[in-house]
Formats: structure tokens, sequence, C-alpha cells
């Protein structure tokens, strides 16, 4: 069960760092549309990189930032969380396929593989976070935004990148934890398995040791 359990986490991490890694370049981060009396004459959009407009026609025309000090501070967070939860999905999946039992990779000691495959999950864990705390933080950005009757601003409504961001994450932390609970369960069959021999063992001990007390009664007899 352990085996395949470590499967099914590695899996859902990989399929999770995927999806964050297409979050992070994602046009749609946040979405407004300026409607006019009959057909809607324009849509803004927004990422962690650019700021774009749209016409009815299909027509984008996009800006870069200028400066990366000039930005707001969620900004520059949000795009040093999600490089980091990208690079700790790397160096965890590395990591994690090196524990795996089902694979025969570098190391073939079975207490070195639990330690590579507890390290991988703990760091999917942090990558999970790590994006989690970033889409949570631009998405509640925006909502501030919105229902702020003092903004004067582009009121912008969440894009399509940030639920993609929250799915990923999930499934980032959860593969990470189904990673870390197969080594958990390992260790616990080991340690009932090794209850077992003893208590099963147990009994043959004591007889051992009546046999040798029966022997050492029964000279002392002789040699009265």
């Amino acid at each position: 069960m352990s085996a395949a359990l470590e499967i099914i986490g590695f899996l859902l991490c990989l399929v999770g760092w995927a999806i964050v890694g297409a979050t992070l370049p994602h046009n749609y981060w946040k979405v407004s549309s300026i409607y006019g009396s009959v057909i809607t004459t324009s849509t803004l959009y927004e990422n962690l990189w650019k700021s774009c407009a749209e016409d009815s026609t299909g027509v984008s025309n996009c800006r870069v930032f200028d400066s990366m000090f000039a930005l707001p501070v969620h900004i520059q967070a949000c795009r040093a969380l999600m490089i980091v939860s990208i690079l700790l999905g790397f160096i965890a999946a590395v990591l994690s396929l090196l524990g795996l039992k089902c694979t025969n990779i570098g190391i073939s000691d079975e207490d070195g593989k639990m330690k590579f495959a507890v390290t991988g999950g703990f760091l999917f864990i942090l990558g999970g976070l790590s994006s989690m705390v970033a889409v949570s933080w631009y998405a509640a950005m925006i909502t501030a935004q919105f229902f702020d009757p003092l903004y004067a601003g582009t009121k912008y409504e969440l894009g399509d990148a940030l639920y993609l961001g929250w799915a990923g994450s999930i499934l980032y932390i959860l593969g990470g934890i189904f990673l870390t609970c197969s080594c958990k369960g390992k260790k616990k069959m080991e340690y009932s398995a090794s209850k077992y021999r003893y208590s099963a063992g147990q009994p043959a001990l004591q007889q051992q040791i009546y046999t040798k007390n029966s022997e050492t009664v029964t000279s002392a007899k002789e040699y009265v």
C-alpha cells in the first residue's frame, strides 16, 4: 500500500507542478470589461508581467511593466513566491524520484530512499504553500479594490489563472502529504513486524530458561 501511495502522491505533485508552471505566464490573472451601449468595446486583463487591452475585433495591445521597483509590493511578492514554488517543485521531483520504492536510480538503500522521499514530499508541500499564498494574496488585493468605494482606478475581477493556481497548489500539497504519509506507514509496519517477532519469540525464550533451570535443579539433586 505504501508503494501505491507514493506513486499516487508523486503523480499528483507532478500534475500540480505543471499547473502552477502554466499559471505563472498566464495572461488572465485579473480581467475587466468596458461595455458600450451595444457591444463590448474593450477587455482589460493583467498578469504578473504585463497589462493588455483587447478590443471587440480581437486585437490586443500589451504593455510590459517598466520597472520592478515601480510595481506594487504584492505583485513583486507574488512573482517571487511563484518562482520559488516552481523551483522547489523541480528539486522535490528529483528527490522523490530517487526515493520511490519502484525506482532503482542512484540509491538502493531502503532507509536512504525513505529519507529522499520524505524530503521531496516536504518540499512539495512548501512549494504548494508558496503558490497558494501568491495566488490568494493577489486575489485578496483584487477583491479589496473591487469593493472599495474610494478606489478610483479600474476595478478588475478574478481571472482564470487564479483558479488554475489554486487547483495546482492543492494538488501540490496533497501529493506531498501522500508521499510523507507513505513513509510513515512503512515505519509503522516495520515496527509492528518487529514487535510481532519479539512476542512470538518470547515463549521459546521462556521455555529455554525453564529448561536450563530444571537441568540446574536436577544436577543439584544428583550431587546431594
